[in-house]
């Protein structure tokens, strides 16, 4: 079990939440798909949950204001040490601002951006929240990927934000984002395969039986938006769930 106690450095993905129309629902879906356990933040924090695998963090879900002009999604996280100055690094960048960094009670500070290409991200700062608690395991953040329709633009802009050097895969229009030897998030280039879906980020997470969960989260309401496929770094599906928002689940390739 991989247990993270202390905040990341700036630029890796520290967390995933969920923004949905309808909490109670989605927590049920996603209880049957990755068998998760809820914390509720209380009403000061607008009923936030923290989702939990093993008795530790592993994502939030919030329930999207009524009125709300943005799609049900996931989004992820980057840890960042200032969320306000990198907030306006990603303007100078080409990206945009879509909320100012703001503070979350005595749990850190977010802000909500989009990169050059459209795909939106958050930076969390931390303070008693450090993130996701438990990674890699059954139920918790597996892998990062933008998908985004100008690789290069991508790829230029992640790399002078974070300073994550771009690392080319042999064969696929994809980049992993490195910081040494350690891997952080991919880029995709998205191609006329993926007709109308705009630019977005897609986290992955880590299932015991990639199978079993798809089976799952059909029975539960949910669609198959890829199905179960083999590759070097496991078998993965990509699913949405009852109200759209979409993820991808990752079995590891057995040892």
């Amino acid at each position: 079990m991989t247990i993270r106690t202390t905040k990341r450095s700036p630029g890796e993905v520290t967390w995933m939440d969920l923004s949905t129309p309808d909490l109670v629902a989605a927590k049920k879906f996603y209880q049957q798909v990755f068998g998760w356990a809820y914390q509720d933040t209380g009403q000061a924090f607008g009923h936030y949950n923290m989702a939990q695998t093993q008795q530790h963090n592993a994502a939030g879900m919030a329930q999207m204001d009524s009125g709300a002009q943005m799609p049900s999604a996931w989004t992820i996280y980057f840890s960042s040490d200032d969320a306000a100055a990198d907030a306006q690094r990603v303007k100078a960048l080409g990206g945009q601002v879509l909320m100012d960094a703001m503070a979350v009670g005595d749990t850190g500070a977010m802000a909500i951006c989009a990169d050059p290409t459209g795909a939106v991200f958050g930076l969390w700062q931390a303070k008693e929240h450090i993130g996701a608690n438990i990674v890699g395991e059954h139920g918790s953040m597996a892998w990062w990927e933008v998908n985004t329709r100008d690789l290069v633009a991508a790829r230029d802009f992640y790399n002078k934000l974070f300073d994550l050097t771009p690392h080319k895969m042999e064969g696929m229009e994809y980049y992993t984002m490195q910081r040494g030897e350690e891997m952080i998030c991919g880029v995709l280039q998205m191609d006329e395969n993926w007709a109308n879906i705009p630019p977005h980020w897609m986290g992955y997470f880590g299932v015991d039986d990639t199978d079993a969960a798809v089976e799952r989260a059909t029975a539960a309401g949910g669609i198959v938006g890829v199905p179960a496929f083999d590759m070097p770094y496991g078998r993965m599906a990509v699913i949405v769930d009852p109200f759209g928002a979409a993820f991808s689940i990752v079995q590891p390739p057995q040892a």
